[in-house]
């Protein structure tokens, strides 16, 4: 019985541990004031960090970030809505910020349905029952797959770079070099080494990826660190790595999304209405021509020039003007 009871204490022991852990990195968080108030939430398979601003009777907006940014991107985008009447949510996604894992058990997965699912599973717990949804990069792609599998969720939809849907089978497939060059990362985190490298030099890395990304924008060391904060997630490192190998057929996903990623393997149309950005980071394919099929209901393209690929940080008036037009 000993033997049991001392067990039971450092079982104890150890997940407080672990609890006051994730609680230390939380608090090592500070937003921006603009971004509303910090808070948090138990939804689905996580505690999501989220800030929230605006009227609470004014038409939910949810906008979401993608890798290697975060909630900051909108920055100036969410005073905009909320000064239009909109009621604003900006979660960090899982493995960033102040989001984590109810359960150290969970599989620390970054498939697309999964990421698709966190956000369902954050209205059912705001009790948020239909949101314009907008976002960019991860982002765009998380609010892409939302608007394909619950439709009835999405009362509109803005995606920088336009329909991100992953398709695994077409993934196998090569590019020309000049596209293989730009996702370099992608087969430098398929290796051991990627993911060593990724882990001890986060913050370098990512900075030079937005350097890469958006090569005319000239952010500062402040505005970097702002977000680089959210990097310091105890299942960043994991999240981003499978990311991307899943996206390579390296790593499997889970069981249980297979039924959501066969309906997204047909890539189906977007029937809600929405507006696509293209920027200069989509190089030849700014000009949306190549996805505008894939928009069955009211849609429209917009091309912002001289812009990289954090579009609403680094042009929020265009980004801020697509959610408002969108919700119309």
């Amino acid at each position: 019985m000993k033997t049991l009871s001392n067990i039971l204490i450092v079982i104890l022991f150890v997940n407080t541990v672990f609890t006051n852990a994730q609680i230390a990195k939380q608090n090592t968080i500070s937003v921006n004031s603009s971004l509303g108030t910090l808070k948090q939430i138990n939804a689905g398979l996580l505690n999501v960090g989220y800030t929230e601003a605006g009227s609470a009777n004014g038409p939910a907006v949810i906008l979401l970030h993608g890798w290697p940014y975060d909630i900051h991107s909108y920055n100036e985008v969410v005073p905009i809505l909320v000064s239009k009447g909109y009621h604003v949510f900006t979660p960090y996604l899982r493995g960033f910020g102040t989001t984590t894992f109810l359960s150290v058990k969970t599989f620390r997965n970054g498939q697309q349905a999964a990421l698709a699912s966190d956000i369902i599973a954050f209205m059912d717990a705001l009790k948020i029952d239909k949101a314009v949804v907008g976002g960019f990069d991860w982002g765009a792609r998380t609010a892409v797959v939302a608007a394909v599998l619950w439709p009835e969720r999405v009362k509109g939809l803005v995606s920088g770079s336009g329909y991100l849907v992953v398709n695994l089978e077409a993934n196998l497939k090569p590019l020309p070099p000049t596209a293989e060059l730009g996702w370099w990362y992608q087969y430098y985190f398929a290796t051991e080494r990627g993911k060593l490298g990724y882990t001890q030099n986060t913050y370098d890395f990512n900075k030079l990826i937005w350097k890469i990304a958006s090569p005319l924008w000239n952010f500062d060391k402040a505005t970097y660190d702002q977000t680089a904060q959210s990097f310091n997630n105890p299942d960043h490192a994991a999240i981003v790595i499978h990311n991307y190998r899943w996206r390579q057929s390296l790593e499997a996903g889970e069981v249980k999304y297979d039924n959501l990623e066969k309906r997204l393997a047909s890539r189906p149309a977007i029937t809600v209405p929405t507006i696509t950005i293209g920027s200069d980071f989509d190089g030849a394919f700014a000009d949306g021509k190549a996805y505008a099929d894939k928009f069955t209901g009211k849609y429209e393209h917009r091309i912002l020039k001289g812009i990289g690929h954090n579009v609403p940080q680094e042009d929020p008036k265009s980004f801020a003007q697509a959610i408002i037009d969108v919700a119309k």
